[in-house]
């Protein structure tokens, strides 16, 4: 008798990509998503794009990709409130001019969203929509009290709806959001003279992790007392929830060590903490009073902006428009990248990543797949002058779009300085990660001019290597902006 196999389910092949649609404004989008339900929306696609590979097999799909749409990633202010596009990504939030004072609970979540290159991608509407507990800009925005607009074509016009972020989820995983539905804009109140606001997070290592506890606070008082407190937790439940216990109990008198102890013990007390792969309930359940001890005493001794970089580095040096790109493109036609300064064309590109098309369409063979999850930084490419995991993008959003690997660093007059001083710094060991930080290195070194070793840090935060190579980067990194490295 024959044996009969059964492939793991990570062996099994995902859901296929028919059609990718690239709508250039909202009311196209959303004629699309109306006319075809099961179409899916597609922005960064950090999210999307395993949920399909990991999902199993099934029918092909078609995407909806936001990313063309003029104007969709615009801020504005308005009656003291911060109006953000549904495209908006992390790293635009960051390098927003003054959010780490006006939202500070939300520029200090997306920082330690994923990494630079996921953060020049992923969308916090997204981060919205994904709906996963352990999402660490949820906490931040219900903190802040903040609210979405979601919008849909009715046959004839854009209807949109307002929903506060607080009573956004239904469920783990599961939000308000119907069929045909976008995220159009987040109204985010800024904090106002009276507030201060701060956010935190545990996780297992410095960059990459998934958060075992995230939690926000804003703290209004007028220097004699706390009047009104908003503190939120996530990836402690299956919702991230406000703590109306723990802000009861700080209303009405100073932010003294009493009212932080007993705040803190209403927190431990209102929560049963899940239990994952990342951290037991028992832990979980130990650590949230010395979270909320910390947190609130930080915003007490104004000590919430401490550790803020000057300028975080986010590897998104220049603004390169996609020219010509198609606003249909279905599996068997092709797509023209300019990939190291060559025009390339080639099909596949609905079901393939950039990775992939690299690889197979433009024969590009330093880009490497660590991971194929966004966690190791191997695959990293220059697209349209930001760095990203070129894993995590769907081929299609780059149909006319700008590409560098690895491959174009180097110029006909040699090296690039970051190439050079990985060799002369024996940044290199198997070599397998070192593509992905010489592109991660050499767009810092297009952002930054000088970067600090902080700098450098967290602008490779993105990248891993097995082998624990990180110091002699640094150096190469340095030496490579031209300044002097003490030995």
């Amino acid at each position: 008798m024959a044996a009969t196999f059964e492939m793991h389910h990570v062996q099994q092949p995902g859901r296929s990509v028919s059609i990718v649609h690239r709508p250039a404004d909202t009311e196209e989008a959303l004629r699309l998503l109306a006319e075809n339900p099961s179409r899916r929306p597609l922005a960064g696609g950090t999210d999307l794009l395993l949920d399909l590979q990991r999902g199993g097999p099934g029918a092909a799909v078609e995407l909806v990709d936001l990313t063309a749409i003029r104007g969709f990633d615009t801020f504005a202010e308005a009656d003291g409130v911060l109006r953000m596009g549904g495209g908006v990504t992390h790293n635009q939030l960051i390098s927003y001019p003054g959010a780490i004072t006006k939202v500070t609970p939300l520029a200090q979540a997306c920082l330690e969203i994923g990494s630079p290159q996921l953060r020049n991608r992923a969308t916090i509407a997204g981060n919205l929509a994904t709906a996963s507990p352990a999402n660490d800009t949820l906490s931040a925005l219900i903190a802040l009290d903040a609210s979405v607009q979601i919008s849909r074509w009715s046959g004839s016009a854009i209807e949109t709806r307002a929903v506060s972020v607080e009573n956004f989820f239904t469920g783990f995983r599961a939000t308000v959001l119907s069929d045909g539905e976008l995220i159009t804009r987040i109204d985010v109140p800024m904090l106002q003279a009276d507030q201060r606001g701060l956010w935190v997070k545990l996780g297992n290592r410095r960059a990459q992790a998934i958060s075992v506890i995230h939690a926000a606070f804003v703290l209004t008082g007028d220097g004699n007392a706390v009047t009104r407190a908003r503190m939120s937790f996530g990836s402690v439940a299956a919702t991230v929830s406000l703590a109306h216990g723990a802000a009861e109990a700080l209303v009405g008198s100073p932010l003294g060590e009493d009212s932080i102890a007993v705040a803190a013990d209403a927190v431990a007390a209102q929560f049963d903490p899940l239990d994952d792969v990342r951290a037991t309930a028992a832990y979980r359940k130990q650590l949230l009073g010395t979270l909320v001890k910390r947190s609130l005493t930080a915003l007490r001794d104004d000590q919430h902006l401490d550790g803020w970089p000057t300028a975080p580095p986010t590897l998104s040096f220049a603004s390169i428009s996609a020219a010509d790109a198609a606003s249909v493109i279905e599996d068997d036609e092709e797509i023209s990248v300019t990939v190291n300064e060559t025009v390339v064309s080639g099909g596949s590109a609905a079901q393939l990543t950039l990775l992939d098309w690299l690889r197979d369409k433009a024969t590009v063979d330093g880009t490497k797949e660590g991971c194929a999850e966004g966690e190791c930084g191997a695959c990293t490419v220059q697209l349209n002058g930001q760095a990203v995991m070129s894993c995590l993008v769907s081929a299609a959003q780059a149909d006319g779009g700008t590409v560098v690997t690895v491959e174009g660093l180097a110029t006909e007059s040699g090296l690039h300085p970051i190439q050079q001083a990985f060799i002369d710094e024996f940044a290199v060991q198997c070599g397998f990660c070192i593509p992905g930080f010489l592109v991660a290195g050499a767009s810092l070194l297009e952002e930054i001019d000088a970067p600090s070793d902080s700098d450098i840090t967290l602008g490779l935060s993105g990248n891993l290597c097995r082998c624990t190579g990180y110091y002699p980067m640094v150096t190469a990194v340095k030496i490579a902006s031209g300044q002097e490295v003490d030995r």
